[in-house]
């Protein structure tokens, strides 16, 4: 039992008089002690002016990122990863949009793969370029932008892997 039952336990003994009756063993109301407030909720403001986030603050869940705050804020997620489940976590959100990502963040994506030692989420980011873009020149534009960085990191393509599962055109530009 916890100490407040046997308080009310307690009271509860106090409060009888001495006739039998059944009457007599009801206990008395007691009034409730109001809490006293933290001083944190009485400093707070409900106010609507109070409650407004100010104008462009990023942490708005209303704040509209333009593509710039996007690559930024990727890019320098892609620098920090230090695990696989990073990688591919920053990798899943950054596709998440409706939008395809540039190719510095695609750079920024192929080094954290290769500092983390991880070929097959390499080869992936292509493929999730594939998927994103809107028809194939925008996807051989990507490829011939980032043909460089291909070869310094050694990723090769699905497409180059497992040419006939494919289908359609081949894509590479090389």
């Amino acid at each position: 039992m916890s100490s407040v039952a046997f308080a009310r336990i307690a009271r509860a003994r106090l409060c009888c008089t001495s006739t039998t009756s059944p009457s007599a063993y009801r206990l008395r109301p007691t009034t409730r002690v109001q809490s006293v407030q933290p001083v944190w909720a009485a400093s707070f403001s409900t106010r609507p002016s109070a409650l407004r986030m100010p104008e462009g603050d990023a942490h708005d869940p209303h704040h509209e990122e333009s593509f710039e705050e996007f690559t930024a804020r990727y890019e320098k997620e892609f620098d920090q990863v230090q695990d696989v489940f990073e990688l591919q976590r920053n990798l899943n959100n950054a596709f998440a949009y409706d939008l395809v990502p540039s190719t510095s963040v695609i750079t920024a994506a192929l080094r954290a793969a290769r500092r983390v030692n991880d070929f097959p989420t390499a080869v992936r980011v292509f493929e999730g370029i594939r998927a994103k873009v809107e028809n194939v020149h925008q996807y051989n534009e990507y490829l011939t932008e980032l043909q460089s960085m291909r070869e310094e990191m050694g990723v090769v393509l699905k497409e180059d892997l497992f040419p006939n599962t494919m289908g359609g055109e081949r894509t590479n530009p090389a």
